[in-house]
Formats: C-alpha cells, structure tokens, sequence
C-alpha cells in the first residue's frame, strides 16, 4: 500500500434526496474507491494513486430501510400502508435490522478508506457513536452505549425509559466503508410505530427536540457532529 495515508474527507451536504438515489450514488463511490485500491496492489508504491474519503449528509423523504441481518415482518406496513403514510421501503447491503429515515433526521454517509485511518471496524462504529455522544453533550443531553446494542442511547447507565436517539449501520469491503448513522434531530417518531426499530421491541425511541422540549437548529447539530468526526478520526474534512 501506498505509505502516503490520506486523511483528507472530502464534505457534501446533499439536503432533501430520495433514498435509491443517494443509496446509487454511494455504491458507485464505494465501487471506485474498492477498484482502486485493487489496482494499488498491482503497481510499485510509487505509482500507487492515494485513495479518497467522503462524508455526506442527507436528509431522505419517508423511507424504511432492512438490512441483510433483519427479518421482514418487523415491518408493520403492507403495500397500501406505506402509500397511505407516503413512505418507501428497501431491503438494502448494510448490517442490522430495520430502520427508519425521514425529514427531521441527519443521516450520515461516511465513505473511508479505513486504511487510512485504522483497520478496525468496532473502534469505527465506536467512534460514530462517540461523535453523537459528544454532539448531545453540547446540548447538556447525557447519552451513550448499551452492552450489545449498536448505536447511541438514553438512559443508557440506570435503563428505566432506554431510547435510542441515533441508529447505525454499515456495510465494509476492503476496508472501504459506506452506510452509516441516523440521529433523530426533529423527527415525527409515529413512523417509528410502523415497525420494530432494528428488531428490538422492547426499548424507545427518542429525538433530540423532545428530549430539550424545543426545536433544533439542524445546521448547528450538522456543524457539531462534523467538527466532532473529525477530531476523533483526525480527518480534515474539506
């Protein structure tokens, strides 16, 4: 492998985008940046091309999403229920169960080469976790891991009323990473009663307006979690 690691993430809000849509634009990303890497191994390091990394923000309209792990009936809507809460649904490439997207929640799509970074998938979606963490801190909201359970909770220490406030979600080939994190920002949870949220039935589910009884400036949380990713992964985003 090249030695010249690149840290460098190239940044992209791309706002309000249809699922499939932005679920394409990952996978051909993701598939350039594996091909690459395959094409390294072949040439002398001083040819070797540095690989590059992506961060993208999106928000999607309605959609549920069931990852390869998940089982179908956690989805509680047929065909007409979902045209009837105008909402899509996909069976899709990452880990985990169901979920749900909407207006209202940051969806994160980090796109790394993690031999740039480090080649460890658990310290990864720990540091997801941890930049969401620290992202709630700064809103004087305690939060954090529970045994067992991907993604960032409430009440994660005592658990009387456990809520899960940010899922998580990834797929990993060559140490390539796409899919990512939802952190429910201002986010209509009666969709969340639509299904078994990542397959787990007994636990809530919470988002950040209601957790501080007001809106969120969602471009400030957006700032935050990108300043936070950043100091974790020693990335430059630009």
């Amino acid at each position: 492998m090249n030695e010249n690691i690149n840290k460098t993430v190239k940044f992209r809000d791309l706002g309000h985008m249809d699922y499939q849509e932005a679920w394409d634009y990952q996978e051909s990303i993701f598939a350039e940046t594996v091909a690459l890497k395959i094409k390294n191994r072949n040439l002398p390091s001083e040819e070797q091309v540095d690989t590059p990394n992506f961060l993208f923000f999106v928000e999607h309209p309605h959609v549920y999403t069931l990852g390869k792990s998940g089982k179908p009936e956690n989805l509680l809507l047929d065909e007409s229920g979902l045209e009837k809460h105008q909402a899509t649904y996909y069976k899709i490439n990452r880990g985990g169960d169901i979920t749900y997207h909407g207006p209202g929640q940051l969806v994160g799509y980090p796109i790394l080469d993690l031999d740039n970074f480090f080649t460890d998938i658990h310290k990864y979606l720990r540091l997801l976790e941890e930049a969401i963490i620290l992202t709630l801190a700064d809103y004087g909201v305690e939060a954090g891991r529970i045994d067992g359970l991907t993604g960032v909770w409430l009440d994660h220490v005592k658990q009387e009323n456990p809520r899960k406030i940010c899922a998580m979600g990834v797929k990993s080939s060559r140490w390539v990473t796409m899919h990512g994190f939802a952190f429910n920002l201002n986010v209509d949870l009666s969709y969340f009663g639509h299904i078994i949220p990542c397959g787990i039935d007994d636990k809530a589910v919470t988002s950040l307006h209601l957790e501080l009884g007001k809106s969120v400036d969602e471009r400030d949380a957006k700032n935050r979690v990108k300043k936070h990713l950043a100091e974790l992964f020693e990335m430059e985003i630009i």
